[in-house]
């Protein structure tokens, strides 16, 4: 069931890793014997292992428009392929890990992303009921929206493994992430690039179903407890939403 439910989340239209093998190869082989990825994967995360076979990526090299200078690593940016059999992998193992931090009450309580059920839509709805209540009281309301910069790339992979131990994750769970995480290997494609594999030095990993998870759990601790107030959270970006008699108060709460 959990193989099934993670390839129906899969596009067929998603474009595959290096070794060029798209979602609906695996589709026909689930459908054709449908123990055979579960066979799979089962010994990898009993054995904690992430085969470094799965482990590379192709970076797709694209321009910024409207940049002055394209001789600057800056005036680019990458969007990077995983593994098609990889990504599937990930989404099972992210589903597990969803289910034990749900349980075990180690995300914030207004967490909008990341989770099942909870997206977009939830957060916009949460934050335009809570101005509409202020206004009802007739107060002045002000929200500020925050982003972490280059969070997902700041990510210290200890410190997430020290976060799930503390925190009751199973420890098989745990390892496999860890391996996960290491000597993850990326090669650039664009005109001139050698192609040649070389190691990633960033911990989560953009396109990945479980890096957004990994990062809401690592700043889960970054969120602030104010009662009378509303701070909503959407993977690294966040609302703090106040009320008071003036807009003065709210400035200063805010700060």
């Amino acid at each position: 069931m959990e193989v099934s439910s993670a390839l129906r989340k899969s596009s067929n239209t998603s474009a595959p890793g290096p070794s060029g093998i798209p979602y609906p190869v695996w589709k026909r082989v689930h459908k054709a014997n449908e123990r055979l990825l579960p066979s799979f994967f089962t010994p990898l995360l009993t054995n904690r292992y992430d085969p470094q076979a799965i482990k590379r990526a192709n970076g797709i090299v694209l321009d910024k428009l409207g940049k002055s200078d394209y001789r600057i690593p800056s005036s680019f940016r990458i969007i990077v392929l995983l593994e098609t059999v990889s990504r599937i992998f990930e989404r099972l193992s992210a589903l597990r890990l969803a289910s034990a931090a749900c349980s075990l009450a180690l995300l914030y309580p207004n967490q909008c992303g990341s989770l099942a059920g909870l997206g977009c839509f939830d957060a916009v709805a949460t934050l335009t009921l809570e101005v509409r209540l202020f206004q009802a009281a007739s107060f002045k309301v002000a929200t500020l929206f925050l982003d972490v910069k280059g969070g997902l790339d700041n990510v210290c992979a200890n410190k997430v493994a020290d976060i799930l131990v503390e925190g009751g994750v199973s420890a098989y769970l745990v390892a496999w992430i860890m391996s996960f995480l290491s000597k993850r290997q990326c090669r650039l494609i664009l005109r001139g690039a050698p192609k040649v594999f070389c190691l990633v030095t960033v911990c989560t990993l953009q396109g990945s179903p479980i890096s957004h998870l990994l990062f809401v759990l690592y700043s889960a601790s970054l969120h602030p407890t104010i009662p009378s107030d509303l701070a909503i959270s959407y993977v690294d970006d966040m609302t703090l939403t106040v009320g008071s008699d003036s807009v003065r108060s709210n400035i200063r709460a805010l700060q």
